[in-house]
């Protein structure tokens, strides 16, 4: 029987694509390839451990993703918070929310320019 095996891609809309892809780049390192998206290779994205794809469908009375007013927030696995918040805090952007060390790692969450919410999430190991 076929089964989804992951998310293979992220497609959304912005209002100014070189601004919003200049500030990915700055902001959060993610240096468009020559077709313009970014390319994340399985084996990095595996060999951080306990790293997974989270694919979540929250109520209408969730409060989460706000202060957003999309639907929807992007969640990125990073190898190293404190060194991203840092690199975000050269480029004037700062965390709307820290959350204390848990389980599953560490998160925060920025904005970026058009009001979409990212939660920044450094993975601890899974001990399962």
């Amino acid at each position: 029987m076929a089964k989804v095996l992951g998310i293979g891609g992220l497609f959304f809309r912005t209002q100014n694509l070189e601004a919003t892809r200049q500030w990915y780049a700055q902001v959060l390192g993610l240096e468009p390839t020559e077709w313009g998206g970014i390319w994340f290779p399985a084996t990095e994205f595996a060999a951080q451990p306990g790293a997974g794809t989270v694919f979540n469908a929250m109520g209408p009375d969730t409060t989460y993703i706000e202060p957003s007013t999309r639907d929807f927030m992007f969640n990125l696995v990073v190898d190293d918070l404190d060194a991203m918040l840092a690199r975000a805090k050269q480029h004037g952007v700062e965390p709307i929310k820290l959350f204390p060390e848990e389980a599953n790692g560490r998160f925060a969450h920025i904005m970026d320019p058009e009001g979409r919410k990212i939660e920044l999430w450094e993975p601890k190991p899974f001990k399962g």
